[in-house]
């Protein structure tokens, strides 16, 4: 049986995020800053999933993310994975996982929280991972992770 062509150029160094829901494909790129970054991004739309049905896959050349980078991954798209890239080949894989804790990344749906009236990062914890469940650290107010606005 002959192997599938890629419908999208293998590299050989960098980052492939793999396992995007379709639909936050683009939320990603935003969160990840990769319209800024000066080296090759390929950012592929609703290819066919076992998992998803449809996912998205972006590839980032000579790029490795910090772990701080990945934890705001997990608020727009947890379960994704990253695949480390070096020389063509696929040395280490990481699924990301939401932290305990969601530092400047969303925003507060509380209009009365403090974060929402000072100039200060908001912080949240993750009270039920499994539900998508986080609390405001400073006005308690919990909030589901699917409904929340990024900072």
């Amino acid at each position: 049986m002959a192997k599938k062509e890629r419908l999208v150029a293998a590299i050989q160094n960098g980052t492939v995020i793999d396992h995007i829901p379709a639909g936050k494909t683009f939320q990603v790129v935003n969160l990840l800053g990769l319209t800024t970054l000066e080296t090759p991004v390929t950012i592929g739309c609703n290819f066919e999933s076992k998992k998803l049905f449809r996912k998205g896959i972006i590839k980032v050349e000579d790029k490795f993310f910090t772990d701080e980078e990945i934890s705001r991954l997990s608020v727009v798209a947890p379960n994704i994975v990253l695949n480390i890239i070096h020389n063509y080949e696929v040395v280490e894989k990481k699924t990301v996982i939401t932290p305990d804790e969601l530092r400047g990344i969303v925003k507060c749906n509380n209009p009365k929280c403090i974060t929402n009236n000072e100039p200060m990062d908001t912080l949240f914890h993750v009270v039920n991972k499994e539900n998508g469940i986080l609390k405001c650290h400073y006005c308690e107010k919990e909030q589901d992770i699917n409904k929340v606005e990024l900072v």
